[in-house]
C-alpha cells in the first residue's frame, strides 16, 4: 500500500467518523430547511367559484338555495343521472371483453367520429370530404391551452381576443399559455343584454388573422346568444379581417332541448368556408362532469390539411395529457352506436332543457307577482344553463348574508338550481334586495 493510499484511506475513515458522530447528534431531530426556493412561492387566490361553492356547502341553513356551480339538479335539487346513461353502464359492465387498456392517442376513434358528426352534421361536406379531424381530450379546458398556447394551425402569434366575463376558467388558462389577449364587453349592464355593437367593433378593430373565441350556444356566463342575423354579421366580418373562430360548444342539445338547433353557428361558419376549431365538452349534456368527457373537432380546407392538423393533436395530447381517460366516453360512445339509447337521450336533454325554462319562467312571473321594480325580461330571453339577473355586487353580498342565496359577485345565477320547492323564495330573496339595496 502507498503512502498515498493510506493517506487517502485515513482521511475517508476520518470522515466516516465524523459522519457517525453527526448523524448520533441529529438523530430524532426534526429536518429544516435554513434556506430554500419554495420559501419565495406566492399564496395564489382560491377559485372563485369553487370557493362560493365551498361556503355554500359549509352553510347550514335550512334555507340556503345553491346557485353557484353549472351542474344540472332535478326537481327536488338533487344530482341527476340520465337514464340513458345509466343504461350505458349497464352495457359496459356486462360487457366481458371490457377493459382498463390505455387508449389510442387520438381516443376512442368512433367516439370522435360521432361527437364530429353531431356539431357538424350527418351531412356536412366537411364530413364528406373529410376536411375534418377529431381528437378525444379532456372536457374543453385543455383544448385552449394546448391548442391555442402552442401550435394552433402557425396563429400563435396572433391576438387571442375573449368576451370580458370576470366569472371562469379561461382568462387563466389563456394566460398560462402566454397568450397574448384582449377581452371586450361581451355584456351591457344597462340594457342586460349582448353589447352586440361592442362585438362588432371589435372584430373590425382587432388585428387581422385574430383568433376570436365564439360560444356555439347558451352562452356561459351571460345565457345571451346573438341571432342568426347576428351571427351572419360576426362572420361576414370575420371573414373579411381573416379572423379565426375557435367554438366553445359545451350546451349542444341541453340549450334549446334540440342538437340541430344548438349547432346551427358553427355549422353555418363551415358552410361560408372557414377553417375553424370547436372544443367540444360532453359534462353537461350527458350529465358527466366529473368523467371529462371531451372532443376537439378542426374544420381545414381540404382533407391534407385535416391529416397534418390530426398529427399536430395527437402530438399534442401525447406531451400534455399523454393519454385521455376512457370511462365517459366509452359511456358516450355506447349511446351514441345504440340508436334506441340515443333516442331515450335526446328526450333526457329536453327534459333538462325544459325544466330549465320553466325555471326562467317562474321567476318571472313571480317577479311580477311581487311587483318587483324594474323589467326581468332578460331573464327569458337568455338561453341555457345561465342566468345574468343584473344584480349588483352589493345586492349579491347581502342576498348571501340575509337569505343565504350563493351566486356569483357579477350576479350569475345557474338556473339548474331553483326548482319548485325554493324559486319562490328566490325570488323574494331578488324583490327584497333590489328595494332596499
Amino acid at each position: 500500500m502507498t503512502a498515498a493510499t493510506k493517506k487517502r484511506r485515513t482521511q475517508e475513515n476520518g470522515n466516516s467518523v465524523e459522519h457517525s458522530n453527526k448523524q448520533s447528534k441529529t438523530a430524532g431531530m426534526p429536518i429544516t430547511l435554513s434556506s430554500s426556493e419554495y420559501s419565495n412561492l406566492t399564496l395564489e387566490s382560491e377559485d372563485s367559484i369553487f370557493k362560493l361553492l365551498g361556503e355554500c356547502l359549509a352553510d347550514k341553513s335550512p334555507d340556503t338555495i345553491n346557485l353557484s356551480v353549472g351542474a344540472y339538479r332535478d326537481n327536488n335539487g338533487k344530482p341527476w343521472v340520465l337514464p340513458a346513461v345509466k343504461k350505458a353502464k349497464q352495457v359496459l359492465f356486462n360487457d366481458p371483453s371490457a377493459n382498463h387498456e390505455y387508449l389510442a392517442l387520438e381516443g376512442i376513434a368512433s367516439f370522435n367520429e360521432e361527437a364530429a358528426k353531431l356539431i357538424l352534421g350527418q351531412n356536412s361536406s366537411a364530413i364528406a370530404q373529410k376536411r375534418y379531424s377529431a381528437i378525444q381530450t379532456i372536457c374543453d379546458c385543455l383544448y385552449y391551452k394546448s391548442n391555442l398556447g402552442q401550435v394552433i394551425i402557425a396563429k400563435v402569434s396572433y391576438l387571442l381576443t375573449h368576451p370580458l366575463i370576470k366569472t371562469g376558467n379561461h382568462p387563466k388558462i389563456f394566460a398560462a399559455a402566454g397568450l397574448p389577449v384582449v377581452e371586450y364587453e361581451y355584456w351591457n349592464p344597462k340594457t342586460r343584454s349582448l353589447n352586440y355593437e361592442v362585438l362588432l367593433a371589435t372584430l373590425n378593430e382587432a388585428p387581422n388573422g385574430s383568433i376570436f373565441v365564439l360560444h356555439a350556444c347558451a352562452h356561459n356566463p351571460t345565457g345571451l346568444d346573438p341571432t342568426h342575423v347576428q351571427w351572419k354579421k360576426i362572420a361576414k366580418i370575420m371573414k373579411s379581417k381573416a379572423h379565426f373562430p375557435f367554438f366553445d360548444c359545451a350546451y349542444q342539445g341541453f340549450a334549446s332541448g334540440d342538437l340541430d338547433k344548438d349547432a346551427w353557428a358553427v355549422r353555418y361558419f363551415v358552410e361560408q368556408g372557414f377553417d375553424l376549431l370547436c372544443a367540444q365538452s360532453f359534462s353537461k349534456n350527458f350529465g358527466l362532469y366529473s368523467e371529462r368527457v371531451g372532443c376537439l373537432t378542426g374544420v381545414f380546407s381540404n382533407s391534407e390539411v385535416a391529416r397534418k392538423a390530426k398529427s399536430q393533436f395527437v402530438c399534442l395530447v401525447r406531451c400534455s395529457i399523454s393519454n385521455a381517460p376512457g370511462f365517459g366516453a366509452k359511456l358516450v360512445d355506447i349511446i351514441f352506436k345504440d340508436e334506441s339509447l340515443c333516442l331515450e337521450w335526446k328526450k333526457n336533454l329536453k327534459e333538462m332543457s325544459s325544466r330549465i325554462t320553466g325555471m326562467r319562467e317562474k321567476v318571472v312571473q313571480h317577479l311580477k307577482q311581487l311587483e318587483t321594480p324594474g323589467d326581468w325580461s332578460h331573464i327569458l330571453s337568455q338561453i341555457g344553463m345561465f342566468s345574468y339577473t343584473g344584480l349588483t355586487m352589493q345586492q349579491v353580498a347581502a342576498i348571501k348574508s340575509k337569505f343565504h342565496v350563493y351566486m356569483t359577485d357579477e350576479g350569475r345565477i345557474s338556473m339548474a338550481g331553483l326548482n319548485e320547492g325554493n324559486v319562490r323564495k328566490f325570488a323574494e330573496a331578488v324583490n327584497w334586495v333590489v328595494r332596499n339595496i
